[in-house]
């Protein structure tokens, strides 16, 4: 299984991109502004979409994808995510105001866009790869997301901050090969981050304490502007990790270094 970082930024400006994966060619884990570095010939590939939570900067391409090339599929895109998150797009994003409701076009039988709910722990198996929602703690419903091959797992958290039950689920993965985890805010922006239900360097670390499991971790959601004091203090405050910052254009393959 190949994993291909679209984007990884907790914002925008100077080439960064907000949160998008592609999973080898067909499918992609959150639709944040990352979706736009595709070309026209992947986007029509893209058959399933695994949604992390609702917020704007992980869903944002999601509506731009359908729009264009979803007279070109055979299928509808299937988008997957927790019950509650469904909801939201639906009442919030996909609703004729924002944006037309592409589960009706061009008609209920035969749409663009169908919603597929998939609640904490159940998976859902595509050609071999299997996507397991597991438990974080935001500020809206989220969820992160396990991808299991028959050469290792890869866990992506999200957005979140402490969580002992995603801490479990992690721990709970014997085979896990690679963590990809959000760490958004240094440490003096504590207060925002508590507030806001993301990392910080202080709190990662005691997070990765915790892990009985080793995978290589991954650092995303960097906020513009500060990726490089962030990954100091996270390096200094967890040491022996060999943390590392997601880079755009990164290719992870599970079973290997990407």
């Amino acid at each position: 299984m190949k994993l291909t970082v679209l984007g990884c930024s907790g914002g925008i400006g100077s080439g960064r991109h907000t949160t998008c994966f592609k999973v080898d060619d067909d499918v992609l884990i959150d639709a944040g502004s990352g979706i736009t570095t595709l070309d026209f010939e992947a986007l029509v590939k893209i058959d399933h979409v695994f949604i992390t939570h609702a917020h704007l900067d992980h869903v944002l391409g999601l509506p731009l994808l359908l729009d264009s090339v979803g007279d070109m599929r055979p299928d509808p895109v299937t988008v997957h995510a927790l019950p509650e998150v469904l909801d939201v797009l639906a009442k919030h994003l996909f609703n004729w105001n924002l944006w037309p409701d592409f589960r009706e076009i061009p008609s209920k039988e035969a749409p663009w866009l169908r919603f597929a709910p998939l609640a904490l722990g159940e998976a859902y198996t595509l050609n071999g790869r299997t996507f397991t929602p597991l438990p974080v703690n935001h500020v809206v419903p989220a969820c992160g997301l396990q991808v299991a091959t028959a050469a290792g797992s890869l866990v992506f958290s999200g957005d979140t901050t402490h969580s002992d039950a995603f801490i479990q689920a992690l721990n709970a993965i014997p085979d896990l090969r690679h963590l990809i985890i959000e760490t958004s805010f240094e440490n003096e922006l504590v207060e925002v981050a508590k507030a806001s239900k993301h990392h910080w360097p202080d709190s990662l670390a005691a997070e990765l304490q915790s892990l009985t499991v080793h995978p290589e971790v991954w650092i995303t959601h960097l906020k513009p502007g500060n990726e490089s004091a962030i990954m100091n203090e996270l390096r200094a405050a967890a040491p022996g990790w060999g943390v590392e910052a997601l880079m755009q254009g990164q290719v992870i393959e599970v079973g290997g270094r990407g």
